[in-house]
């Protein structure tokens, strides 16, 4: 076997070691743009919500203009969303619109003649259909958050993050209320 054969075999394992350290690394990169990728499909659902929220706002304070504080909170909250830069400041200004968006709705069950309005029953249908969409995004993203933070924590891949700086992901979570009690955008009809 001599010299020559050791160091053919020094040189398969080598390049061994090697496809697999790349192949490791190119699955925390794989991960880490899921993860991306999935944030930017919150984000394009969260844009959609702050959209919609001026008209719906403008349609409840046609028929409950005395409810200003109310309507300032939504506009606020919003606001607060649209200037959201990370995950974290996003969990805490979507916190802030669900609570807000219930206290509208609120007001809303208190004036018949809005719950009965076409514009804002489109209105609510369309944010129905929006919230459904975040809640299964936030679910995605959140799966891809786990994938990524387990295998940038366990053994191996956690040598690659230390090398390369790859950092843990945040989930994008609600409140504890918030959670229980999802934004109500359904309304029954009195009769």
């Amino acid at each position: 076997m001599g010299i020559l054969g050791g160091i053919i075999i020094l040189i398969v394992i080598i390049v061994v070691i090697l496809i697999i350290f790349i192949g490791l690394y190119n699955s925390i990169v794989s991960l880490r743009n899921k993860v991306d990728n999935a944030w930017f499909q919150i984000d394009v659902q969260l844009k959609k919500r702050y959209d919609l929220i001026p008209n719906l706002v403008e349609t409840v304070k046609g028929y409950a203009a005395h409810e200003k504080e109310t309507l300032e909170n939504v506009i606020a909250a919003r606001q607060l969303g649209v200037n959201a830069d990370t995950v974290k400041d996003h969990n805490q200004a979507e916190n802030m619109i669900s609570n807000t968006l219930k206290s509208l709705f609120a007001v809303a069950e208190n004036y018949p003649n809005l719950k009965a309005d076409q514009h804002f029953l489109k209105l609510m249908e369309e944010l129905q259909g929006i919230e459904n969409n975040i809640a299964f995004a936030r679910q995605f993203y959140n799966d891809m958050v786990m994938q990524f933070n387990t295998k940038i924590q366990t053994f191996p891949g956690n040598l690659f993050a230390g090398m390369f700086n790859f950092k843990s992901k945040d989930y994008f979570v609600l409140e504890e209320s918030a959670a229980r009690e999802p934004v109500r955008v359904k309304f029954t009809e009195e009769k």
